[in-house]
Parts: C-alpha cells; sequence; structure tokens
C-alpha cells in the first residue's frame, strides 16, 4: 500500500522550518561568536548531519563558509559581501537624511552614512536611486553650532568601536572643575548628542556609578583589550533624570518664569524641557514651569532672556539672576 502525500499545509510549513533554520545558521556564522558543529548543533537543536547539510546549502548558493581551526568555529569569508538590501520608499528617505546628517561637518560623525548611501546608488534599483539622489540633494543640515575639536570626530569612532566590541577606554581628560590633566580607565556605556554638544556616558574603573564625560574635553583616548562591563538595561532617560541638559543636580527644583510679550513668541516656539507646562496670560505674556534636578544649567538659560522674563521661583534661582547681573554690570562699568 502506497504511503500518502502530506497534505500541501504540511508541506509548506516544513520548507519554512527548514529555510528558518538555514537563515539562523547564517546568522549565527556571520556574526562574532564561536560556532562550531557542537555549539551549532545545541543551539538550532539539530544533528550533525544537518549542520553539515546547512553549511553545504549555503556554499552552493555562494557563500563561502570555511572553518577556522584556530578558533574552531566557522567563519564567512571575510572578502564576501551579502546583497544590497532593496530599500523601500520610506526606508530611502530616512537614509537620505542620515546623510544629510551625517555629511554636515558641525556634527562631527564619522562619514559612514554617506559612503553607505555611495554604495546603495551603485547596486539600487532605478526608483531607489532617484529617491537616494534628490532627497539628499535638497536635505540639509545647517546651524548647529558644536564646539569644534580636531579629534572630535575620530574620539566618536574609537567610542562607537569601544562600545560594540565592549572594550574599556583611557587616556586623558581636561575636566573644568580639576587642574590639569586627568587619566581615566572608563567603561563606556553610551554615547549622546545632547543639546549641541557631544558626551559619553562612562563608569570609571574601581568606581560604582556612571559619570557624564564630554567628548571635546577628551586630550587622548585609546581602546584597550580589556572587557568593560556595559549593563544592558541602562536607561539613559532615567540616568539624566530632570536635568536641564545633561548634568544632574542634587536637588529638584519647581521653576517658574514669567515671560514679558515680546518674548512669548520667541520662547513657545520650542519644547524647552520634558516637564515644561505653558500658562499664558491676557497682557499677552507667557509663564513657563519645570521641574528640574539642578540650577546650574537653566542657570545660563535664564540669563539669555536678560530683561524679559522674572524668575518667581525657586528664590534660589532669582538671587543668582540678580547677582550675576550685579557682576556684569560692575565689570562693564568698570570697562569705561
Amino acid at each position: 500500500m502506497s504511503k500518502s502525500r502530506p497534505p500541501e499545509s504540511e508541506r509548506r510549513l516544513r520548507h519554512n522550518v527548514r529555510l528558518a533554520r538555514l537563515l539562523r545558521f547564517l546568522e549565527l556564522v556571520s556574526g562574532r561568536g564561536q560556532w562550531n558543529p557542537k555549539t551549532l548543533m545545541a543551539e538550532l537543536e539539530v544533528s550533525e548531519r544537518t549542520v553539515h547539510r546547512l553549511r553545504e546549502t549555503l556554499e552552493l548558493a555562494g557563500v563561502p563558509i570555511a572553518f577556522d581551526k584556530t578558533e574552531n568555529a566557522y567563519r564567512v569569508h571575510g572578502s564576501y559581501r551579502f546583497p544590497t538590501l532593496n530599500l523601500n520608499e520610506d526606508e530611502a528617505y530616512g537614509q537620505a537624511l542620515a546623510t544629510a546628517l551625517g555629511g554636515n561637518n558641525e556634527l562631527k560623525l564619522p562619514q559612514t552614512s554617506v559612503a553607505t548611501t555611495r554604495k546603495l546608488l551603485d547596486t539600487g534599483n532605478e526608483r531607489l536611486r532617484h529617491i537616494l539622489t534628490d532627497a539628499t540633494k535638497l536635505m540639509t543640515v545647517l546651524g548647529l553650532k558644536l564646539a569644534d575639536h580636531p579629534e572630535q570626530r575620530a574620539r566618536i569612532t574609537a567610542v562607537q568601536k569601544a562600545l560594540v566590541e565592549r572594550k574599556r577606554i583611557t587616556g586623558t581628560y581636561q575636566s573644568p572643575y580639576e587642574p590639569g590633566l586627568v587619566t581615566f580607565d572608563l567603561h563606556p556605556w553610551r554615547i549622546a548628542l545632547v543639546k549641541q554638544a557631544w558626551y559619553l556616558i562612562a563608569r570609571p574603573e574601581g568606581g560604582d556609578q556612571p559619570r557624564t564625560y564630554r567628548i571635546v574635553r577628551f586630550h587622548s583616548m585609546t581602546a584597550t583589550d580589556l572587557p568593560a562591563a556595559i549593563p544592558d538595561d541602562f536607561d539613559l532617560k532615567f540616568y539624566f533624570g530632570n536635568a536641564w541638559a545633561v548634568y544632574r543636580g542634587n536637588r529638584s527644583h519647581d521653576i517658574e518664569l514669567r515671560f514679558t510679550a515680546d518674548a512669548t513668541a520667541s520662547v513657545l516656539e520650542h519644547a524647552w524641557h520634558h516637564t515644561q507646562e505653558v500658562e499664558r496670560h491676557p497682557d499677552g505674556e507667557v509663564t513657563l514651569r519645570f521641574r528640574v534636578d539642578g540650577l546650574n544649567e537653566i542657570l545660563r538659560w535664564v540669563i539669555g532672556w536678560a530683561g524679559r522674563v522674572r524668575v518667581l521661583k525657586p528664590v534660589e534661582l532669582r538671587d543668582r539672576v540678580v547677582d550675576h547681573h550685579r557682576k556684569a554690570i560692575a565689570m562693564n562699568e568698570e570697562s569705561n
């Protein structure tokens, strides 16, 4: 009696399972892990014979996989490049925006997004080339005014590499609060662009809490071969808390500022802080309220609105603003 064929739905399911297993095999051996027949058998829950069959299938498809005896792992040959993905329109516009941002010298970013777009233009379809070419020309980023530093781009690249490879970094740092250069040994946790400056959040070796370092203040930086302890659950927003920018003070303050009518339009053009509350008044004036950790950063911002803002709360902030203006007046009167 002949054996009946399984239903079509079952055959499709088996085919999809095999395909998923093949793609998972390729994903594993293309990464940085140590994948040999034994570890692949455990990960994929298959026999050694199936592992070799998966490898042979990929080789027939043109993917050069070899077994590295030194590393005791399969490796895809370094010269092999997988075909470029065919981006959809939204992804193409996103890449064009990344290119506009990455190509802006003021951001001090490595020019990798520009190089990526150049490769996509060489390999993409006609519609993709049209979108990338036109969108890149029509998108411009100006006026960021980030602090310049001849080595900043190299520093950002070094931190990115150290983060991805989970390595510690060493070097020297010029702190505004300590004399001379400070030697550091850091576990990098995150790199962030915040309000026109690049910052590294890292934990000093031997310390138990991370600190915030401004990238332009590094005088030297080198990635080491020592492993960095980088917590996967680190929350950057929680770390910054209600800081006005990046340096979180020890106390929280309820800020209340009333701006003159001629400043209302300008002050409402921006959401200055994630805790911001707005109250408009019949006379055209506007009151902004914030909940801020620390006063040093917001003090400098309030001073910039001199003559057009009154500090209603807290008294400590108002006294510091008044003291600053008195010193400024005295300094400029002495110079006449």
